[in-house]
């Protein structure tokens, strides 16, 4: 198969226009999303039935034609395949069954394979499908993000459960990483043998915390995930995505963990990250989604500095978070044209 833009762009090649696609393209905002939601009856069945994931996975390529499709699944499958109970309901979101301990998480990868099974279908199903010129990314959750919701039982704004079982049970918190990281990374791994030409590592939650303890918490297990997918796959294209990082834990996270690229979330100037990271990783990001809600001048403008920021560079465009629900769908469309015009 011929090099796609993004993988052309993960081999540290400059492209123009540059590659794109977005975070959480194929959800909420898409009416032809929500009709096969309303004929699944929930999330969580969209994800585990493979015909539905890839329908819903190639709504916005064949929609926009971006660059690359995102496997249509959630960073929770891993708590499910580890034995932790995870439901969705309407309005609140995902709802975690009470975590039972480190110890008492499944560690068979047997088990693992069985439950999980659906996504790399889905995976397989979508790559025979997806046009040549289209990359497919995988994808799965970092370990502290997990970890924040496996000890809250939900979402959590300042992650405190997971902090406080970290600051007052360090070695049991270590224990629950040292599972994740396993679990991860053997997600990874299947997902690229099922056909993912990249995969990023979302740590959704890696933002308000000290220095020492990005380090510890972020940074440290996101190498670890790393080197052992790169163990297995030499070549394996990562995207790691720090979200909310300061300054100096984008240098560190960069610096240390060994993935491809780094996505930007809004809150970091890009002018900055192509001064200060693009030496060493390519950068991907980082539009503000509201940006993308408003439309108009003011996102034209708001995708015009990125691409002035960026240019000479290796660089992927993208969010610097999800889409959200209330977006128009011209206005991705709109994204998508601004781009491609300045080829």
């Amino acid at each position: 198969m011929s090099e796609t833009s993004l993988l052309a762009v993960l081999n540290r090649k400059v492209v123009r226009p540059p590659p794109i696609w977005l975070m959480r393209q194929a959800g909420r905002y898409l009416p032809e999303y929500q009709a096969v939601r309303k004929q699944a009856g929930s999330f969580w069945t969209m994800c585990m039935s493979p015909e539905l994931a890839v329908e819903v996975t190639l709504q916005p390529i064949t929609r926009f034609d971006l660059d690359a499709a995102i496997l249509f699944s959630d960073i929770l499958v891993v708590p499910f395949a580890l034995g932790q109970g995870v439901r969705f309901e309407d309005g609140h979101g995902p709802i975690l069954d009470r975590f039972p301990g480190a110890d008492q998480l499944v560690r068979d990868e047997g088990e693992w394979l069985t439950k999980l099974a659906p996504v790399y279908e889905a995976m397989r199903a979508t790559r025979a499908t997806l046009p040549a010129n289209k990359a497919l990314i995988g994808f799965a959750g970092a370990p502290w993000t997990l970890a924040a919701y496996m000890l809250e039982g939900k979402g959590s704004p300042d992650q405190r459960a997971a902090k406080l079982a970290a600051y007052r049970k360090p070695d049991e918190f270590a224990k629950l990483l040292d599972v994740l990281v396993d679990a991860v990374a053997w997600h990874l791994l299947r997902q690229i043998e099922a056909g993912a030409d990249a995969v990023q590592i979302f740590d959704s939650w890696a933002g308000g915390m000290a220095q020492a303890a990005f380090q510890s918490w972020v940074v440290e297990p996101n190498r670890r995930v790393v080197d052992i997918v790169r163990k297995s796959k030499p070549d394996a294209k990562i995207i790691g995505f720090p979200r909310a990082a300061t300054e100096t834990g984008y240098i560190a996270y960069a610096g240390t963990v060994g993935v491809n690229a780094v996505s930007i979330d809004t809150a970091s100037s890009m002018r900055w990250a192509a001064a200060k990271l693009a030496d060493r990783v390519v950068l991907q990001g980082n539009l503000d989604p509201i940006a993308l809600i408003a439309g108009g001048a003011a996102l034209d403008k708001a995708v015009d500095e990125i691409l002035a920021a960026t240019d000479g560079k290796p660089f992927i465009f993208n969010l610097g978070h999800g889409i959200l629900p209330e977006t128009p769908p011209a206005h991705v469309g709109q994204v998508v044209a601004r781009i491609r015009s300045r080829a």
